[in-house]
């Protein structure tokens, strides 16, 4: 996933921890959201409303959702879903770039 044509661009950033993790969000014609962001080194904690799936585009993220154990590693290309209602922490040890798709119930 390099491109998306014929987008929405939300201007105003999603700016999160002091700036660390920051997002843009576009809409594609059909009306899906995406966020398109980026997440410097540390580990952050984040909630789902809605199902999401992330695509990592560059670097790597551990990841560990609520109610489990086990912390799971995503590298560039892997794309990993996420459950509506949740929390889940993130760490990243480089700098970080992912897509978010939020997924329609």
């Amino acid at each position: 996933m390099e491109s998306f044509e014929n987008c929405k661009v939300i201007t105003k950033a999603n700016i999160y921890f002091d700036g660390n993790v920051q997002s843009r969000t576009i809409y594609l014609p059909n009306g899906e959201r995406k966020t398109l962001g980026v997440i410097l080194p540390g580990e952050y904690e984040f909630g789902t409303g809605v199902p999401e799936i992330m695509d990592i585009i560059s670097g790597m993220a551990q990841i560990l959702i609520a109610g489990t154990e086990d912390w799971k590693s995503y590298a560039q290309g892997v794309s990993f879903p996420l459950p509506a209602n949740t929390k889940f922490k993130m760490k990243c040890n480089e700098v970080t770039e992912y897509v978010c798709s939020y997924i329609s119930e």
